[in-house]
């Protein structure tokens, strides 16, 4: 094929590295690395992403293990493998459920309690240096309109909101 030939298909290509999915799963990429380095730092260098996707939807009162697979998109074998993980950790226990006893509900532990503090305060730093690097302004507008994209997940209940 002749330089001539590629050069069209290359601009028809184009949209592939453009469009919004590919922008934000960059963006993720970016965010959640900086979020994972932050954590090495902070004693948490074992941490990785696959970690974070069994506590983001992880309530702090405890979650059954079928509603964690279902937040999280996964299959329950998949997500006990996550669990298996983070138990080895330290940071969730496995107990009955208290309204059947068939069932298992994951908990954090107080290990795992200061885990998602260090979690919170890396992300909560991260979003400082999004917010410096883009601007102030930007970053109200990017969250704002994302969010309203986003629309409703449910992920956990928290307190309050």
């Amino acid at each position: 094929m002749n330089a001539k030939a590629s050069k069209p298909r290359a601009a028809a290509d184009a949209w592939r590295l453009g469009n919004a999915g590919r922008v934000l799963g960059n963006a993720l990429t970016r965010f959640e690395s900086r979020v994972l380095e932050l954590m090495a730092t902070a004693g948490h260098a074992d941490t990785r992403l696959s970690h974070v996707n069994l506590t983001r939807h992880l309530d702090l009162e405890g979650t059954r293990i079928t509603e964690l697979a279902r937040r999280a998109r996964m299959t329950n074998a998949a997500m006990t493998e996550l669990i298996d993980q983070c138990e080895a950790m330290g940071l969730v226990v496995r107990e009955p459920d208290p309204n059947d006893k068939r069932a298992r509900t994951v908990r954090f532990t107080e290990d795992g309690r200061e885990w998602l503090r260090a979690f919170g305060q890396a992300v909560k730093k991260a979003e400082r240096e999004l917010v410096k690097e883009i601007g102030e302004d930007a970053a109200d507008v990017l969250l704002q309109g994302l969010a309203r994209y986003a629309g409703t997940v449910e992920s956990i209940r928290v307190a309050g909101a």
